[in-house]
C-alpha cells in the first residue's frame, strides 16, 4: 500500500486523527525520556503513557528500575525542560512476553511428511510460498539426517 494511502486512511475519520495524535505524542515523550536517562538503562525501557501529568515508563529488567527510580529526580527536571506538563515519573517492571522462558518444543517431521512438502513445493506457483515450502523441507531434511 503506498505510504500516501496510508496517510490519507491516518486522517479519515477522527477516532484516527485522535490515535494519530497519541501516537505522536508518545513518540515525543519516548524520545525525550531515551535523551534524558542514560543509555546503558533507556535501552531497556518504554513509555507507556502519561496520565494526570505522571509519565508511566516500563521495563524489563528489576536492576534498571531501580537505577531509573534513583535517578528520577534528575530525569524529571530534564522531561520538564521540554515537556512542563510531566509532573513526575512511575517506573514499573514489565517483562515482555517474548522475554519469558519457555522449555523448548522440539519437533521434527517424518519422513513421509518431507516428501509431501517437497512434492508441493514443486507444484505451488507462488514464489513467496514455494521459498518457504523448499526451507522447510531444506531445514527439516537436514535435522533428520542428524
Amino acid at each position: 500500500m503506498p505510504l500516501h494511502t496510508i496517510g490519507k486512511l491516518l486522517t479519515a475519520t477522527q477516532e484516527l486523527q485522535a490515535l494519530q495524535t497519541r501516537t505522536r505524542q508518545l513518540l515525543e515523550l519516548q524520545r525525550l525520556f531515551l535523551e534524558s536517562a542514560p543509555r546503558e538503562l533507556a535501552s531497556s525501557t518504554r513509555v507507556k503513557g502519561c496520565r494526570a501529568g505522571m509519565l508511566l515508563v516500563t521495563t524489563d529488567s528489576a536492576a534498571v528500575a531501580a537505577k531509573l527510580k534513583q535517578l528520577a529526580p534528575r530525569l524529571l527536571a530534564s522531561v520538564q525542560r521540554r515537556e512542563k506538563h510531566v509532573t513526575g515519573i512511575k517506573i514499573d517492571v514489565q517483562v515482555n512476553r517474548s522475554q519469558r522462558t519457555y522449555k523448548s518444543i522440539k519437533t521434527s517431521l517424518t519422513a513421509e511428511a518431507i516428501e509431501e512438502f517437497d512434492a508441493l513445493s514443486k507444484r505451488v506457483t507462488n514464489a513467496g510460498l514455494k521459498s518457504a515450502l523448499a526451507n522447510l523441507v531444506h531445514h527439516h531434511a537436514k535435522t533428520r539426517s542428524r
